[in-house]
């Protein structure tokens, strides 16, 4: 699977017409040409004409008007017309040589995820959980080209997602409380580090929000208070580059640079719900669904089951949001559904002794 993908990635062309994908690499060309000073992205800073080039390559009608660029949007209060898109997708574009970008920043990506794959197959300890382990992996590589091609955000964010269900998981079952106060703030930060690359990706923090709040209502302990504060700290942290960029191109920190329909507020519609379930996504969403079910009833007052809790308040208020959002593409709901898998294949492998293989035979049990 692996060498199939990185066969396949190797004969990808950056020129494929879709407005996105040279949005984000004329973010790269302002990171290379202009360092961190990149973050302004001025319309007006197009002097060599990189965008109209870009533009022209895939046949855009009105490569030549830079008021009319695509993925871009006029700002009110700053008097600028700027990229839509938060920095951080065209920061690690801008990693990689001009003109080769994308192909090596998918194949890396790919292979983090791989690697990850690998570090559950080695936490595997029954053949069920080796099985459903491996399959588990192959299908999260075959995901780094259908649907994550669809947009050059959805690499990093799998790295994250993967990255993202590890950390959840060591922090559900971290005991001393030094390493829960560190695995917090380290989680806090990595999710505000994938909001860089994708703005949606704001809502992946949502579980873990949800989680400590109840978890403080419900027992009361200054514990949790202090590892909610980290978890947020680390989280703001990691979207400052973000904050900087809405600061530098919007007027202000917390004001969005999207503008049109992707600023509308939400309006539930049956049509976006049915593109949902026509979609793979939707397999996706309810095998996180049952399993976090099945974790929650198997596995009540322990680690895992705090890991379930945790996706069950992710699934829920990204499903909300996403589900009354006017606009469907095929990889949306596509981060909350890899976050939550990773975490729960994490959550039942590292789980007490005996517990993560009953659980993957619980599971396999219902696949067959």
């Amino acid at each position: 699977m692996l060498a199939s993908n990185v066969w396949s990635m190797s004969r990808w062309n950056e020129a494929r017409g879709v407005y996105d994908d040279v949005c984000y690499l004329r973010q790269a060309h302002l990171f290379q040409r202009f360092g961190l000073d990149g973050l302004d992205t001025d319309i007006s800073r197009d002097d060599d004409h990189y965008l109209s080039s870009k533009l022209q390559e895939i046949g855009f009608p009105a490569a030549s008007q830079p008021t009319s660029a695509p993925c871009h949007t006029m700002m009110t209060a700053s008097k600028k017309m700027v990229l839509q898109y938060p920095p951080g997708t065209g920061f690690v574009l801008a990693m990689f040589p001009q003109g080769f970008q994308v192909i090596p920043l998918y194949v890396l990506a790919t292979l983090i995820v791989f690697g990850f794959s690998m570090l559950a197959l080695y936490y595997a300890r029954s053949t069920s959980s080796v099985v459903l382990t491996a399959f588990f992996g192959c299908l999260a590589i075959y995901l780094m080209i259908n649907p994550a091609k669809a947009s050059y955000s959805m690499a990093p964010t799998m790295v994250v997602c993967a990255l993202g269900g590890f950390l959840t998981a060591r922090l559900s079952l971290a005991e001393p409380r030094r390493r829960r106060l560190v695995l917090a703030a380290a989680v806090g930060f990595l999710i505000g580090l994938a909001v860089n690359f994708r703005l949606p990706n704001l809502l992946l923090a949502s579980g873990y929000f949800l989680f400590f709040l109840i978890s403080f209502l419900w027992s009361g302990k200054a514990e949790t208070v202090r590892q909610g504060v980290l978890c947020g700290a680390g989280f703001f942290a990691g979207m400052a580059p973000t904050l900087l960029a809405n600061a530098i191109n919007a007027g202000s920190a917390l004001s969005t640079t999207y503008g049109g329909v992707d600023a509308t507020p939400p309006d539930f519609s049956f049509s976006i719900v049915r593109s949902y379930l026509a979609d793979m996504q939707f397999v996706l969403l309810v095998l996180a669904c049952a399993w976090t079910i099945m974790m929650l009833r198997g596995s009540r007052g322990t680690g895992a089951a705090r890991t379930a809790m945790i996706t069950a308040g992710n699934l829920a208020a990204n499903l909300a949001f996403f589900m009354s959002h006017p606009i469907f593409t095929p990889y949306y709901t596509v981060p909350v559904a890899m976050l939550s898998l990773w975490s729960l294949l994490f959550g039942s492998l590292l789980a007490v002794p005996g517990h993560g293989p009953r659980l993957c035979q619980m599971l396999s049990r219902a696949s067959a």
